[in-house]
C-alpha cells in the first residue's frame, strides 16, 4: 500500500537509528525551540502490518516540499508507524514505535524538536495479549481519566491516567457481554471495548464482540451474530445501562489507529463499520450514528456503502464528520484481498463529501486517487484547516491537501519527499 522505501531515500531503516538528514534552514517546515509543535508522521511500508517510519515537529506549518527526516531530532521507529491518537496537546499510538506490542504509547515532544517513545501502557499479560488484536484500544474522557481494553481480561474495560500513564482499574462488564450467546457453542471468544470505545454525554460506549473463530483471526470477520452489539456504560457509577444494536452489519470496525469513528460539530456521533467479508473486503459495511442527546442507534438514519455502489462491493475506512456533511474515502473499484490484492496497494481509493439529509456522494476534486489511509487519519484538522491525505502508490503525490468545503475541492499544502508515505499530521502546544 505504500511507495518503495527507495523512493523515499529510506536511509538505515533496518538499524533503526535516528537519522540527521538536514533540512535547509529557509525551509518554513525547519524546527525551532518554540512552544507550537506541527507534528507529522510517516510510514515507510504500509504494506507490512505496523510498518516502521518517522515522527518529526516543525515549529511552523509545513509548506512547499519537506523531509519528515529531520536534524536528528526525528523518532525512527521500527513498527507500529502507520497512525495515531492526539488527544488535546497528547499524542497516543496503539502500538510501540521499537517493536509494535500492543498498549498504548505516548509520545513525546521536546521544545527543541525532538521526538521520542515516551511512556507506555502495557497488557497486564502480554503473553495472552499476543493471542489477540486489540490490547491497547483506548479512549481518553479527560487529563486523569481514560478507558482500555486489554486482552488479557476480555470482558473487563481497564482504567487508566493518561498523565501518568498508570492503570487505576476496571470495570467488570461479563454480564453485559453474557446478555446473549451464553452456552452457544459456536461461540468461542467474548470481549467488550476490543473494537471500538467513544464517550458521549458521560456515557461509555463499547462494542461486544462475539467471535467464532478460535485462532488465528480472532474477532474480526468472524462474527457469530449478524448484528452489532454496543453497551452504554454510565461512567459516573460503573453500571451497564442498556445495549444498543446496529442491524444486520457485519464488523463493526478493524482495530487501529484511525478510531473509525467521529463527533459531528452538534455532537452526533458517526459509527463505522465494515461489513460481512471474513477477508474484510466490505459487503453490508455501513455508518450508523448516535444522535447526539441520545444513547440508541439512531434506526432512522444509516449510511451504506450500497448508497453509493449498488453493487456493495466496498467499505467505508474512516469518517469525518462537520457541519452535517460527512468525508469519506471509497474504493473506485472492487476490493480484492490477499498479497496481490487492490485494498492495500493500489490507487483506487477516492474522497467524497456527503450531505446527511440526502446522503448525496460528491467527489473532492483536486486531490488525486490514491492508496488505502488503512490506520491513518484520513481527515485531520488543523488550525481551523481541513486537511485531506493525498498518498499515492503510482505517482509523486505525497502529502497533506487542504479541503475548501465552499468548492467541493482541495490543494495541496506540502509534500513530503523522505521518510515514507504521510500517515498522519497534528499540532500541540507544548505546556510544560
Amino acid at each position: 500500500m505504500m511507495k518503495s522505501i527507495n523512493k523515499y531515500t529510506l536511509l538505515g531503516l533496518a538499524t533503526l537509528g535516528l537519522v540527521a538528514t538536514a533540512c535547509k534552514k529557509d525551509n518554513p517546515g525547519t524546527p525551532d525551540d518554540g512552544d507550537t509543535k506541527y507534528v507529522l508522521m510517516t510510514v515507510a511500508d504500509r504494506t507490512q502490518n505496523n510498518g516502521g517510519g518517522y515522527i518529526s515537529a516543525f515549529g511552523e506549518l509545513p509548506t512547499g516540499t519537506i523531509s519528515n527526516v529531520v536534524d536528528g531530532k526525528s523518532l525512527s521507529g521500527n513498527r507500529g508507524m502507520a497512525g495515531w491518537r492526539p488527544y488535546n496537546n497528547w499524542i497516543f499510538k496503539i502500538s510501540r514505535s521499537a517493536d509494535a506490542t500492543q498498549g498504548i504509547e505516548k509520545i513525546e515532544i521536546a521544545s527543541d524538536g525532538t521526538v521520542t517513545s515516551g511512556a507506555f501502557l502495557t497488557s497486564k499479560n502480554p503473553t495472552e495479549a499476543a493471542k489477540y488484536f486489540g490490547t491497547g484500544n483506548f479512549v481518553i474522557q479527560n487529563e486523569t481519566s481514560g478507558f482500555y481494553w486489554d486482552a488479557a481480561e476480555p470482558t473487563k474495560i481497564q482504567k487508566f491516567n493518561p498523565t501518568t500513564m498508570a492503570n487505576t482499574g476496571s470495570l467488570d462488564l461479563a454480564a453485559a457481554v453474557n446478555q446473549r450467546g451464553v452456552g452457544e457453542a459456536g461461540i468461542t471468544f467474548r470481549a467488550i471495548g476490543q473494537k471500538f470505545l467513544a464517550i458521549k454525554n458521560g456515557k461509555l460506549f463499547a462494542s461486544i464482540t462475539y467471535a467464532k473463530n478460535p485462532v488465528n483471526q480472532i474477532g474480526f470477520w468472524d462474527d457469530y451474530f449478524p448484528d452489532i452489539y454496543i453497551a452504554v456504560i454510565d461512567i459516573a457509577s460503573g453500571n451497564h445501562e442498556k445495549t444498543t444494536t446496529i442491524a444486520d452489519a457485519g464488523a463493526i470496525t478493524y482495530i487501529n489507529d484511525n478510531h473509525m469513528y467521529d463527533f459531528d460539530t452538534n455532537g452526533d456521533l458517526y459509527i463505522v463499520t465494515q461489513g460481512k467479508s471474513p477477508q474484510g473486503l466490505g459487503g453490508k459495511s455501513k455508518i450508523a450514528r448516535i444522535k447526539a442527546s441520545e444513547t440508541d442507534v439512531d434506526n432512522t438514519w444509516t449510511l451504506s456503502f450500497s448508497d453509493f455502489r449498488s453493487a456493495d462491493d466496498g467499505k467505508f475506512v474512516g469518517v469525518f464528520a462537520k457541519d452535517s456533511k460527512l468525508i469519506v474515502t471509497l474504493n473506485t473499484v472492487p476490493l480484492t484481498g490477499g498479497p496481490t490484492g487492490n485494498i492495500n496497494s493500489a490507487d483506487i481509493w477516492k474522497f467524497y463529501n456527503v450531505d446527511i439529509a440526502t446522503k448525496a456522494f460528491t467527489e473532492i476534486t483536486g486531490i488525486p486517487t490514491g492508496t488505502n489511509p488503512g490506520a491513518a487519519l484520513a481527515v485531520t484538522e488543523v488550525d481551523g484547516k481541513v486537511l485531506l491525505r493525498g498518498s499515492t502508490q503510482n505517482s509523486t503525490a505525497n502529502g497533506y491537501y487542504e479541503y475548501n468545503a465552499a468548492t467541493n475541492s482541495a490543494t495541496k499544502l506540502f509534500e513530503v519527499n523522505e521518510g515514507g508515505a504521510v500517515s498522519g499530521f497534528t499540532k500541540i502546544t507544548i505546556t510544560n
